[in-house]
């Protein structure tokens, strides 16, 4: 997969453009970091390949919060222990 400084994305567009169409993925870096991913994508599959990107996103967080619930033992919960802290924090809240 081919990085692509910001700089080069802003000021050689067109260039860019055409490698895309080469390489399907590229990833855009600002100071060497990545910061976006470009992919070619067809028209008609816009929609859907935005659906498995989205998909993919969520996935991932919810990864990342497993992940911290069970460093912080949360994981070890049992469901009598869930449904008290859901209740607790519904008491909190104000009533519409």
């Amino acid at each position: 997969m081919r990085f692509v400084p910001v700089r080069d994305f802003r000021g050689k567009s067109g260039q860019v453009w055409k490698q895309l169409e080469l390489e399907k993925n590229m990833v855009i870096t600002s100071n060497g970091k990545p910061i976006a991913l470009v992919t070619k994508i067809k028209e008609d599959k816009m929609e859907e390949t935005l659906a498995s990107v989205r998909r993919i996103m969520a996935q991932d967080a919810l990864n990342a919060l497993q992940l911290q619930s069970a460093a912080r033992g949360l994981d070890k919960l049992s469901a009598l222990e869930i449904e008290k802290e859901i209740s607790e924090v519904r008491k909190k809240r104000p009533k519409c």
